[in-house]
C-alpha cells in the first residue's frame, strides 16, 4: 500500500478544493478538521433542535469558475444553485435587472429598463464602465479606494447609495471609503463587464456544507483519501523525510503538508514549525472585517418580492444591508436572512436590540406589518474576512521552506476573499504539488 504523501489541514472550501484536485490525480490525501463540520468559515451551523442555518449567507456569480467546475466535478446537481439574472432590487427605491444578452447590451437594456434610476444615474453608470474598460480594468493608482473611484468617475448620489456601495461592500466585505478599487473593478470587470451569463447571480438552495465540503469529502472519500473531522491540529514540526503534525494519530512523516485554514490559525501554525517569521508576521498583520446574520422566521405566507433584495443602510435606515429569502431558495417558508457586512454602529447593539432593529427596518422598507418573529438567530463571524484594502499585501501559496504550502482565501488573488478565491488557491496549490511530485518521480 503507497503511504500518501500530503496532508491538509483545514476542510473548509480551500482544503477541500485541494483534496479534490489532488484525489482527482491519484494522490492519496489526509485532510484534518478541528471542528466536526466540515466547510470552515462557509458552513452550516444546527441551532435549537431543528434549525439548520448557515454561518454567514454567499453569493456566487456565473464568473466564479473554478467553484463551478468543482461542484459538477463531485457530482452536485444543478439544481443546488438557483440561477438568477443579475437583479438589484431595493423595494420602493430601485429594481435593476441584467437582461439575457451579449456583454454590454445585458447592461445597457438593463438599465433603460430600470425602475428608479434618473437618465443621470444611468449615464453615470455607463460613464464608471467604460472609464474602466478604457484601461483594461487597471487602476492607474493601486491606492485608489472605491470612494475615490465614484467621485473620479462622476458617480450620482443615487448610484451610490443604491448600487455601489451596497455592491462594494457585498464582495469586499469593506466599506467604499477603505476598500480597494482595484479589486472591485476586478468584480466589476467579471460581472457587469462580463456576459449575462458571468453576471447571473447562483444563490445555494442547500446549506453550504452539503453544497461543496460533503460532495468533496466523499469525492476524495473514493479515492483512497481520508477526512479526519474532530481531529486538531495544534503543530507542525520539521523532521526527516518531511512533516509531522501534532495531533496526527499516525506516525509517518509527509512530505507535503497544505496549511488551508484561517489567516489567524495560519501564523500559529507557520510560526510553530520555525523558518516563516517574515510570512506569519505579513499574515498576522492582516485586519478582519466580521460579518453578522441575523435570521428571522416569519411564518407561512411570508415571501419578499425576490429571492434577494437590497435594503438601504445606515444610521437612520438600518443595520442590514441585504435580505434573503431562504424559502424561495428551498428553505423553510418565511426565514429571512438579513446580512450586515463589515464594522459598523450595530456591533454596540445586543442579540435582543439588534433583532428588533433588523425587524423593524424591514417593515419601514417592505412598507408593511411583519408577524413577530418564531424563531430567530444572530451569528457573528468576527474576523469573517480579511479587509480588502488598497495595497495589502496577500501572500503566495508557498511557504520559505520546501513541501510546506498556504491555501486559503486570504491569498493572492484578483477577488476579494471569497468562495472562488478560496478554491482557485486550493486548486492553484494542488496543481503545484503534483508538479513537484511528478518532477521527482
Amino acid at each position: 500500500m503507497s503511504v500518501p504523501v500530503v496532508a491538509i489541514i483545514g476542510a473548509g472550501y480551500a482544503g477541500l478544493a485541494c483534496g479534490v484536485e489532488l484525489a482527482r490525480a491519484g494522490v492519496h490525501v489526509t485532510v484534518f478538521e478541528r471542528s466536526h463540520t466540515m466547510g470552515g468559515r462557509a458552513r452550516v451551523v444546527h441551532k435549537d433542535h431543528h434549525w439548520r442555518v448557515d454561518n454567514g449567507q454567499h453569493i456566487l456569480i456565473g464568473a466564479y469558475s473554478e467553484l463551478t467546475r468543482l461542484l459538477r466535478l463531485t457530482g452536485v446537481s444543478p439544481k443546488q444553485l438557483a440561477h438568477l439574472p443579475l437583479t438589484l432590487h431595493v423595494p420602493g427605491r430601485l429594481h435593476l435587472k441584467a437582461a439575457s444578452l451579449p456583454a454590454p447590451f445585458h447592461l445597457a437594456v438593463g438599465l433603460l429598463r430600470a425602475q428608479g434610476l434618473h437618465w443621470a444615474d444611468r449615464l453615470a453608470m455607463l460613464r464608471l464602465m467604460r472609464w474602466l474598460k478604457r484601461r483594461g480594468f487597471r487602476l492607474p493608482d493601486p491606492g485608489m479606494t472605491v470612494d475615490a473611484l465614484l467621485a473620479e468617475t462622476r458617480q450620482t448620489p443615487t448610484l451610490c447609495q443604491l448600487i455601489w456601495e451596497p455592491l462594494c461592500v457585498a464582495a469586499l466585505n469593506t466599506p467604499a471609503a477603505a476598500a480597494s478599487a482595484q479589486v472591485f473593478a476586478n468584480v466589476l470587470r467579471d460581472s457587469l463587464g462580463a456576459g449575462a451569463a458571468a453576471s447571473e447571480l447562483l444563490l445555494p438552495r442547500t446549506d453550504l456544507s452539503e453544497l461543496f465540503p460533503v460532495p468533496a469529502a466523499r469525492y476524495i472519500g473514493v479515492r483512497r483519501g481520508r477526512l479526519r473531522t474532530g481531529n486538531a491540529i495544534e503543530a507542525v514540526e520539521r523532521v526527516a523525510g518531511g512533516y509531522r503534525l501534532d495531533g496526527d494519530p499516525g506516525s509517518h512523516p509527509w512530505p507535503h503538508v497544505v496549511v488551508a485554514t484561517a489567516p489567524y490559525h495560519a501564523g500559529a501554525l507557520l510560526a510553530s514549525v520555525g523558518g516563516c517569521e517574515r510570512l506569519v508576521a505579513q499574515i498576522d498583520a492582516l485586519e478582519h472585517e466580521p460579518i453578522v446574520s441575523v435570521y428571522l422566521a416569519l411564518g407561512r405566507g411570508q415571501q419578499l418580492p425576490e429571492p434577494m433584495i437590497g435594503l438601504a443602510s445606515g444610521s437612520t435606515a438600518g443595520p442590514a444591508q441585504w435580505v434573503f429569502d431562504r424559502g424561495q431558495l428551498g428553505g423553510p417558508e418565511g426565514l429571512f436572512s438579513c446580512v450586515i457586512s463589515a464594522h459598523g454602529p450595530h456591533e454596540a447593539l445586543a442579540r435582543d436590540e439588534l433583532v428588533l432593529a433588523v425587524h423593524a427596518q424591514l417593515e419601514r422598507q417592505l412598507g408593511r406589518r411583519l408577524p413577530a418573529p418564531e424563531w430567530s438567530q444572530v451569528i457573528v463571524e468576527k474576523r469573517a474576512t480579511f479587509a480588502c484594502r488598497p495595497g495589502v499585501f496577500r501572500p503566495g501559496i508557498r511557504s520559505p521552506l520546501p513541501g510546506l504550502w498556504l491555501a486559503g482565501d486570504y491569498l493572492d488573488s484578483d477577488y476579494p476573499a471569497t468562495l472562488e478565491s478560496a478554491v482557485r488557491s486550493g486548486v492553484a496549490c494542488a496543481t503545484a504539488i503534483l508538479a513537484e511530485i511528478g518532477h521527482k518521480a
